[in-house]
């Protein structure tokens, strides 16, 4: 079989007056992520997990910040379209694992709804994701609960 291995990363910054989406999820909090899109970090880093893994560059190259059409855009949706991509290059998402990282809100009791929700996107099984939420341990934006990161990474196999 070919393997393909990707990895992915994103950050945004935290702001009053926006919604916090994390995996396609709506996550109640005070503050929501800054961006041009929903600003869904963990959905954003998978997508580039999955477009590093195809080597097709990121997700800027495909869905960039400059283009009106994108303007508060659901990331899922983006997601499914690079899901899409991922098929018609002939490959099946194996696995993907990821680790937000938040000082806050706490995020266990959500895991399991993103899980789903980002494996739906993929039309894959949800025990094929795994969601992980840590803290920064009061470092650097990320600890001083000004921003919330996101690292992923994503299994290709060619199909056949």
């Amino acid at each position: 079989m070919n393997y393909r291995i990707g990895i992915g990363y994103d950050i945004h910054r935290l702001v009053k007056g926006r919604k916090l989406i994390l995996g396609g999820v709506d996550i109640p909090s005070s503050k929501g992520l800054l961006g041009h899109s929903d600003a869904d970090v963990l959905t954003h880093a998978v997508i580039d997990a999955l477009l590093g893994a195809l080597a097709m560059g990121d997700i800027g190259g495909h869905f960039p910040d400059c283009d009106p059409k994108y303007r508060g855009a659901s990331s899922i949706k983006l997601l499914q379209a690079v899901a899409q991509i991922v098929r018609e290059k002939g490959f099946i998402v194996g696995n993907i694992d990821t680790v937000i990282i938040a000082e806050e809100p706490k995020l266990a009791s959500f895991k399991e709804k993103i899980r789903v929700k980002i494996a739906a996107a993929l039309k894959i099984k949800a025990d094929l994701v795994s969601i992980k939420a840590k803290t920064n341990e009061g470092l650097d934006e990320v600890g001083a609960k000004k921003a919330i990161a996101c690292h992923a990474i994503a299994l290709l196999a060619r199909r056949g």
